[in-house]
């Protein structure tokens, strides 16, 4: 399929399961605040959480696809099979055995990761037990980050963009009771992160059916160091820890803010605003990207390879740049329009907004560094982005850290600075990437692609000025629409709007192009009940 193609089939169902993952984190907000047990589940699914965007969300998968896919061309189906399980048995044995020791020490780990409630005993041993139920979750994305892998390879995006959405109906089927019932806070808590290991099993599940149906056999024996399983954690695992930087960085932002009450909560909320992109646009487009710049560089295709990255990148950013302006311009809109309720006050929804402005900025790095790694997995060079993710990691580390501190002795949100860190590590992170893929003439923006971009921005900048208006209108517009709810529907659909009709009128596209993308390539077909 074309890359709009299956960019549109993996966002398309992304987008149902982030809808789903909203709706959740509404009643989750209604149900805890940015109390004691929404930190305590924030803490529980800190690891797994990573874990699922680390591997699941394509960072894993990115570097995974040019082995196998490598194997597959060169010796066969059957040779990329034995390859595949090689790597399946060795990863889960191990991921396995990290599961059960840190559920074993978590006790210990635990008084660390949430400081701020040391003086809370009945907090500390509810998220201790919450986070040793949802630790299994990991083992299972191992599995799923795989199968992922091999669908992917095989033109199949459909299944392994739509499994996802598992986590959040699992997650909602436990959190029904509580919104009826009055069962308490701890037993609730410990309710939603069981529900999490259930669909781990579920999606794993799915996919190996998937990846059966796709004809292809795996089996799970012996862990074995074999030579195929050395080759391919030599790329897969630099590779997932470059294609997951920001998610490194998130996690050492959770870290930071465990000494502050609520601040992990509102770290969460502003997290799944701002990711959203992220998932949508960014993983859909870097999986997309892997198997064709794959048989561009096998082909020696230098110039298919360029106009791939181009066309990737103005789809990407056509995508990401109006919905970091919507962050940026209306985050307290947004927030407040759909978050606010029960627990959850307006006073939260401005801590959190002022946080997510901040990711705002930051929002189409995050999306770049997702289409600008794939050129580096598909030649098989995952050594140079770990380098500059692991300086994104640094940079977020110690200017974090900083800021999070001086802001705090100021009398500001920390959390604040740690969103400042992130954002600048993330476009440190994108100046790294291109600037080595111009330098060593990988990729050259031509005239056509720069010429597109500053449509698609100024496109954006006019939707930014609409969004503008309404936020200085939004009491008004809530009680002319009768509810907040349908005032942020309203203002974000005439956003979208204006956005579109601007890229047509400014010709950042056309309709033909539109219709062209659409279209399957020749020779891409699909397997009935996988697409």
């Amino acid at each position: 399929m074309s890359l709009a193609r299956n960019t549109l089939v993996q966002s398309t169902l992304t987008l149902g399961s982030r809808i789903l993952g909203f709706v959740r984190d509404m009643a989750l907000a209604a149900r805890f605040g940015q109390g004691p047990m929404m930190d305590a589940f924030t803490t529980a699914l800190m690891l797994p959480n990573m874990f699922r965007r680390l591997f699941a969300e394509g960072a894993f998968a990115q570097a995974f696809v040019p082995v196998y896919g490598g194997v597959r061309a060169r010796e066969g189906e059957e040779a990329a099979a034995v390859t595949a399980s090689e790597a399946l048995s060795f990863m889960l044995a191990v991921v396995a055995g990290f599961c059960i020791l840190l559920q074993v020490v978590m006790p210990w780990i635990m008084p660390w990761l949430l400081s701020a409630y040391q003086g809370q005993p009945e907090v500390l041993r509810a998220a201790v037990i919450a986070t040793q139920l949802a630790m299994p979750y990991l083992a299972c994305m191992t599995v799923a980050s795989l199968l992922s892998g091999v669908l992917n390879t095989g033109g199949r995006f459909a299944l392994s963009a739509a499994v996802p959405v598992f986590l959040n109906l699992c997650t909602l089927a436990a959190l029904m009771p509580p919104l009826i019932l009055p069962i308490p806070q701890e037993t609730v808590l410990l309710m939603v992160t069981a529900a999490v290991t259930v669909s781990g099993l579920i999606q794993a599940g799915l996919l190996w059916w998937g990846v059966r149906r796709l004809g292809v056999r795996l089996k799970i024996g012996l862990p074995r160091i074999t030579p195929n399983v050395r080759h391919t954690l030599a790329l897969a695992v630099p590779g997932a820890l470059a294609g997951g930087a920001l998610q490194i960085n998130s996690l050492v932002s959770q870290f930071l803010t465990g000494s502050d009450e609520g601040a992990r909560s509102v770290l969460y909320n502003a997290d799944r605003l701002y990711q959203l992109p992220l998932g949508l646009v960014g993983v859909a487009i870097g999986l997309a990207l892997v198997p064709r710049l794959t048989k561009a560089f096998v082909d020696g295709d230098h110039e298919g390879g360029q106009k791939t990255l181009d066309d990737g990148i103005n789809l990407a950013m056509a995508f990401t740049l109006p919905a970091a302006v919507a962050l940026f311009v209306i985050p307290f809109f947004i927030i407040d329009a759909t978050v606010t309720r029960g627990a959850f006050t307006s006073a939260d929804a401005a801590r959190t907004a002022d946080v997510l402005r901040q990711f705002a900025w930051g929002v189409p790095a995050f999306v770049l560094a997702k289409v600008l790694t794939p050129p580096f997995f598909a030649r098989q060079d995952t050594r140079r982005p770990m380098i500059f993710a692991v300086a994104s990691v640094v940079i977020t580390v110690i200017l974090g850290s900083a800021l999070f501190f001086w802001f705090r002795r100021q009398g500001w949100d920390g959390v604040l600075g740690l969103a400042i860190a992130t954002s600048t590590s993330a476009w440190v992170n994108v100046a790294l990437l291109g600037g080595v893929l111009i330098r060593e003439n990988s990729w050259r923006p031509s005239p056509a692609f720069l010429s597109r971009i500053a449509r698609v921005i100024a496109a954006s900048a006019m939707m930014a000025a609409l969004l503008l208006a309404a936020d200085v209108f939004y009491p008004q517009l809530s009680r002319l629409f009768l509810a907040k709810e349908i005032a942020v529907l309203v203002v974000c659909g005439a956003g979208a709007g204006l956005y579109g009709f601007c890229l047509l009128a400014f010709r950042a596209v056309t309709l033909s192009e539109l219709k062209a993308t659409l279209k399957r390539e020749p020779g891409g077909g699909a397997v009935s009940g996988l697409d």
